[in-house]
């Protein structure tokens, strides 16, 4: 019994890590698009007034990415033990909207273009908003955690948005 209890540990431990490590490959493909286009480009663009500094992205979007893993996590645990249709939908709702938050990257930044950019995070916006609706569903906490990640990309849609507007 205390093997059993010991490997179930070490698989919820491992099932963490993946999970966290699926959301930071993420964020680490996305970095691709965007890294060489802020020099370049993007500091170039005309912003609004309520522009956080560079320096606040990277952390921000590491915790989100973080907070993100565990929140699938908790979903996983929840699978494992039920196999819910809703664990499912959970799962394709989750990797719709982790794609999205790479092709967000791809569109504003690799492809320079703010009108993609609004209508890719319109996209990811909603596809957020679906995932927590189905994740409350599954585990409120695991809700809980993408709070701050909706609430972030709705700021970043609100500058996406400006930077649209300001550079016609």
């Amino acid at each position: 019994m205390v093997i059993r209890l010991a490997i179930s540990r070490g698989a919820d431990v491992a099932a963490l890590i993946l999970s966290v490590g699926v959301c930071l490959l993420a964020g680490v493909i996305g970095s691709y698009f965007t890294t060489p286009n802020i020099a370049t480009w993007y500091d170039t663009l005309q912003k609004p007034f309520f522009t956080p500094p560079p320096w606040v992205f990277a952390p921000v979007w590491t915790t989100l990415y973080i907070l993100m893993g565990i929140s699938l996590w908790l979903v996983w645990r929840e699978w494992k033990s039920t196999e819910t249709g809703d664990a499912r939908l959970a799962f394709k709702l989750f990797f719709m909207q982790l794609g999205l938050n790479v092709l967000w990257s791809l569109l504003f930044f690799g492809f320079r273009s703010p009108l993609a950019g609004m209508i890719g995070i319109i996209l990811l916006w909603i596809a957020i908003l679906a995932t927590i609706v189905v994740f409350f569903r599954i585990s409120r906490t695991a809700g809980l955690l993408l709070i701050p990640y909706i609430a972030w990309v709705t700021a970043a849609s609100a500058l996406t948005f400006g930077v649209l507007i300001l550079n016609p």
